[in-house]
């Protein structure tokens, strides 16, 4: 049985979204970064960075949600492509969201709702490079439905930052991105998305 160690937040929906995707059997142990619970030493033990998601299946231990949509991928069987050349085209596209999209949107994040001061030039040079990397997604998925063709982990990574972005964690009004609109209406209306989402909020409010 798979344990996923989970908060609500875009990282952490990444894996939740996989696992109702692909129905497999798992365990959600929240951890309340709000609280704290990411410093104590037993979540240590499985994520040696303090940070959410985690994974545990049976000797596995594996951290950091790429890695995990990876495994879970290989595992599974699913939304990862067999041709090599898909396959490349996915995992760029998901190196893309963790090194890009998901860092520049959490800084953008931090100092327009967290940051201690005002800092006008950190505000503004991440929301700047924000709405770089979303007019970059929006090319891409002039092409096809998915970013990369079929739908794949690298659509399960981007959603969740989309859809942040698009609540009140940065407000962007995504109709000015009409093919990034147009695709997170498609992943948000799948029944997966949909459950994953209901699972995070019933966690949330349990804790």
């Amino acid at each position: 049985m798979i344990d996923l160690y989970f908060w609500t937040t875009p990282n952490g929906y990444k894996p939740l979204i996989f696992l109702e995707e692909a129905k497999m059997e798992y365990n959600a142990f929240p951890v309340n970064i709000g609280k704290g619970e990411q410093f104590a030493a037993d979540f240590l033990e499985i994520s040696p960075n303090n940070k959410i998601p985690a994974l545990v299946d049976g000797k596995h231990r594996i951290f950091e949600s790429g890695a995990i949509l990876m495994y879970l991928a290989e595992k599974s069987g699913l939304y990862m492509p067999k041709s090599k050349i898909q396959y490349y085209q996915v995992l760029q596209w998901l190196m893309w969201q963790i090194g890009g999209l998901g860092p520049m949107m959490g800084q953008a994040g931090h100092f327009r709702n967290a940051a201690s001061e005002e800092v006008p030039y950190a505000k503004s040079r991440y929301m700047n490079e924000t709405h770089r990397l979303l007019g970059v997604l929006d090319k891409q998925l002039e092409k096809d439905d998915f970013i990369a063709g079929e739908y794949s982990i690298a659509d399960i990574a981007c959603y969740p930052w989309i859809f942040a972005a698009s609540q009140d964690y940065l407000g962007i009004d995504m109709s000015q991105y009409p093919n990034i609109n147009t695709w997170s209406q498609r992943i948000g209306n799948r029944p997966a998305v949909i459950k994953a989402y209901e699972i995070g909020q019933t966690i949330r409010d349990k804790t």
